[in-house]
């Protein structure tokens, strides 16, 4: 790598490309990496859908307001009122 290289805003020393070459001859354990999962934590059994909705800013503001209120998540209380909706 040449001087001045850069991971993401780090310099990246000869030293550490070194460490992650033998890292990596050594062999990694797969099942160890399966483990530790990537994103956000699932809801439930079931992988959860992302939906896009559109909202006004005072839609956005009340919403914002009673999670605040009720110290929940914007996500939380649009999950309740359309139970409530839908129920």
């Amino acid at each position: 790598m040449s001087a001045g290289e850069t991971i993401n805003g780090v310099p990246v020393s000869e030293e550490q490309i070194a460490a992650w070459a033998a890292e990596a001859e050594a062999g990694y354990d797969v099942d160890a990496l399966k483990k530790r999962g990537r994103g956000r934590p699932g809801r439930g059994a079931e992988p959860s859908q992302v939906v896009a909705l559109r909202l006004t800013a005072e839609e956005l503001a009340a919403i914002d307001v009673r999670a605040a209120r009720e110290g929940k998540t914007r996500s939380e209380v649009i999950r309740e009122a359309l139970m409530k909706f839908t129920a």
